[in-house]
């Protein structure tokens, strides 16, 4: 059963009081819970949404009362308070929370830049250098496409000379650093933008990307050609082949082509002769595939040839292919893209995310009025820079008052302190390198201040956002109404046995039946023989190891189940007490079956007779009895002033 979706209203809310001000007057008092009319109306509502037909206020009023009696009766027995609430409490408003701590205007802003980039294709034509775990060694690869970016920008260098002279992507440096058109969102978002917003023929800035250094220059533009779906056959060409044993290859290919414009199964023919081992065993047939994801020759055959066509053998670097095209499709809407915008901008390595992170946290420094204290920050780090990060930096910043005491940042919800933040980081330590110790502190500070700002965010989100506190709230009175129900009446009337079995006998009369039944163990076997082992093997099992004895000893030659079927609903068993033809197991495997200790009853002799009604039976009147004593120890008070005010506002909407 989902804990957070029961069949009363959608659970609600003791924790919105709290935030519920005199716009927000309290409706009804459960006991000394105390609902304020927006939790109510919440719940009402989405109540009605999902009822088939309509439900008065006043209807909806009287579930209401009797749902928060129970919430405060799990409050009051400290369901609230126990670890496994509380962590999984924890989580639900962790998930619920997440769309609110983020920028969404500022996140939808970067998916539709995305989108407008996927409606177009740029030539992208650069000059690489890749990083190194050396940063004296990036700092030189920087420095030297400062010097080529001057040879060309100021000295009329060729761009594309540099680029195959200079160049570490060797797949395109051969073409002058041309890669080719490429389509967004797939390349890391500098590289990216420089390539989108640059002219043609306009040098960029040297431009970092997560793999490297990168010089573009201004490339074409055209309209973005979108998808293609095709099947192919490709015949190696090695590099070792002869001119005779080339011409034998080109020969192969242009035979199979033969075949396959003459009608042949192209399909087949990729399955017989196609030497693509990822596709040839599925017929040639390829995944769609977009502009750039392909060989050049490749992609620009697919992408010119017509649908349904079969194009002539192409030849690429990896040998000699036919296409056949099955379908192509053009840019997908953007609600169709938003998944997958949405997962581009924020892969960790993308810069969009650190952006998106930026951006977020500069609004909060905004709004909570944020003062950070540079000369303190500057103590810290010059410290740990000379010093490091040992038992000495932690007594002094962390114990001494006056170093502890001096204010790190201020904002709306508070201050925070030098000791503050060293607490933060009491598991670090870092003495090798004062040079590291010391970009450690800084780095550590400045996402410790962002952090503290977004803790701040969290707690206030039940204040700032009353969607948010509904939605909380259902969750958290959800949770509770699951756990106090099935403690009550779920739980303890499946567990109590001795329970179950006085409420059968003190109610025998209510389980009766109108057809016979069989209670016993149905075997089945492989053979006769096999049955009648096992009859006399069983003579003397109690009944109650019966199951087990056949399991354990006969294993998959034999299989047995207690039966309690009436006449009529088990073919084998009627076969085999109420007369008929024989009728076989399903399982094949099987060929005879037999009960065993088995005896014809008119009505249940035991509650296990009827053990599923009884247990429902007994849980209502267990739900009953717990009603009743709801009533009594959490008395409703109803603000019926108000709840005229919201009867006549519920009036005036449906009138509308």
């Amino acid at each position: 059963m989902n804990k957070k979706i029961l069949l009363l209203p959608a659970a609600a809310a003791c924790i919105a009081v709290a935030f519920a001000g005199k716009n927000d007057p309290i409706v009804m008092t459960v006991g000394t819970m105390e609902v304020p009319r927006s939790e109510f109306e919440y719940l009402y509502n989405k109540n009605a949404q999902q009822q088939l037909g309509s439900q008065s206020i006043d209807e909806y009023a009287e579930l209401f009362e009797l749902y928060k009696m129970k919430v405060a009766d799990a409050v009051a027995e400290g369901l609230d308070t126990t670890s496994s609430f509380l962590n999984e409490f924890k989580g639900y408003r962790s998930e619920l929370a997440a769309p609110y701590l983020t920028d969404s205007t500022y996140i939808k802003s970067l998916m539709a830049e995305a989108y407008d980039r996927a409606g177009r294709e740029v030539e992208a034509i650069h000059i690489m250098k890749f990083k190194q775990r050396d940063p004296a060694m990036n700092e030189s690869s920087r420095a030297q496409l400062d010097s080529i970016r001057d040879v060309i920008v100021n000295k009329g260098g060729d761009f594309g000379e540099m680029a195959k002279k200079y160049s570490e992507d060797k797949g395109s440096a051969s073409r002058g650093g041309n890669m080719g058109y490429i389509p967004s969102p797939r390349f890391p978002y500098n590289f990216e933008t420089a390539a989108y917003t640059l002219g043609e023929g306009e040098v960029s800035e040297i431009v970092e990307s997560p793999q490297g250094y990168h010089l573009l220059l201004g490339g074409k533009k055209r309209p973005a050609r979108g998808k293609v779906l095709a099947e192919h056959i490709l015949i190696l060409v090695p590099d070792t082949a002869s001119d005779s044993g080339k011409a034998d290859l080109k020969a192969r290919i242009d035979s199979i082509y033969n075949v396959a414009v003459a009608g042949g199964d192209f399909e087949d023919l990729a399955r017989r002769y196609s030497q693509d081992p990822g596709s040839a065993s599925k017929g040639g047939a390829l995944p769609w595939f977009g502009s750039g994801q392909m060989v050049a020759e490749f992609d620009s055959t697919a992408f010119a040839m017509p649908v349904g066509e079969i194009c002539r053998p192409f030849r690429t670097n990896f040998g000699w292919h036919i296409i056949k095209k099955l379908d192509a499709q053009g840019i997908p809407s953007f609600e169709e893209m938003k998944p997958m915008l949405l997962q581009a901008i924020n892969v960790p390595q993308d810069a969009r995310a650190a952006m998106i992170r930026e951006h977020y946290v500069m609004g909060l420094r905004n709004k909570y009025k944020f003062r950070e204290f540079p000369e303190v920050d500057r103590q810290l780090i010059d410290y740990a820079t000379t010093h490091g990060v040992d038992s000495v930096f932690f007594e002094r910043f962390g114990s001494t008052p006056e170093f502890a005491d001096q204010t790190v940042m201020t904002f709306t919800g508070g201050k925070r302190t030098v000791g503050d933040f060293v607490k933060s980081i009491l598991k670090y330590h870092n003495t090798a390198n004062p040079e590291a110790a010391g970009n450690f502190v800084a780095g550590r500070l400045n996402g410790w201040k962002n952090g503290q700002l977004q803790k701040y965010e969290d707690s206030q989100l039940e204040a700032n956002y009353p969607e948010f506190r509904n939605l909380v709230n259902e969750y958290h009175d959800g949770m509770l109404l699951f756990e106090v129900s099935n403690r009550k009446v779920w739980e303890k009337a499946a567990a109590d046995t001795e329970g179950l079995e006085k409420f059968f006998e003190a109610n025998r009369g209510d389980y009766t039946w109108t057809v016979p039944h069989v209670k016993g163990y149905l075997i089945q076997t492989e053979s006769p023989e096999l049955s009648d082992t096992i009859s006399k093997a069983l003579a003397g099992v109690p009944a109650d190891e019966i199951v087990k004895f056949v399991r354990d000893n006969y294993a998959d030659k034999a299989k047995v189940e207690r039966v309690l079927t009436k006449k009529g609903d088990n073919p084998m068993v009627d076969a085999l007490v109420f007369g008929g033809d024989k009728v076989l197991p399903s399982n094949s495997k099987f060929t005879d079956c037999f009960l065993y200790d088995y005896k014809v009853i008119d009505q249940p002799e035991e509650v296990n007779d009827v053990r599923g009604q009884v247990t429902s039976d007994y849980q209502n009147e267990l739900e009953q009895e717990w009603v009743r004593s709801l009533k009594e120890k959490y008395p409703v008070k109803i603000n019926e002033k108000e709840f005229k005010k919201m009867k006549k506002d519920a009036a005036k909407k449906a009138k509308k």
